[in-house]
């Protein structure tokens, strides 16, 4: 699989991920790939029959909790500091 990061390869991807590479930078990252890809291969190699794919390391589960109303709507309280209201609710100027 390495081997597929010939010049144009590496122009696409570099292209792709916004990146200008010039002379030395392009043989470094050709190194790099190859290194990753070649990883890649061998980890292709282990046998994984019967292994389940894992989700998550620790068996956790999410906990919820019920939603209970705590303050109510107290419209007097929450319109108490308005700078203008009319008919129980805030007044704003026009936006358009």
């Amino acid at each position: 699989m390495a081997d597929k990061i010939d010049e144009n390869m590496l122009e696409y991807i570099s292209i792709l991920a916004k990146l200008e590479l010039e002379g030395e930078e392009k043989e470094q990252a050709r190194s790099d790939m190859k290194k990753m890809l070649d990883h890649v291969d061998k980890l292709n190699e282990l046998d994984t029959d019967g292994v389940e794919p894992l989700v998550q390391v620790i068996n956790m589960q999410n906990v919820f909790r019920e939603d209970n109303v705590t303050n109510g709507d107290d419209r007097n309280a929450m319109l108490k500091n308005a700078p203008a209201k009319k008919n129980g609710q805030y007044m704003v100027p026009k936006t358009f």
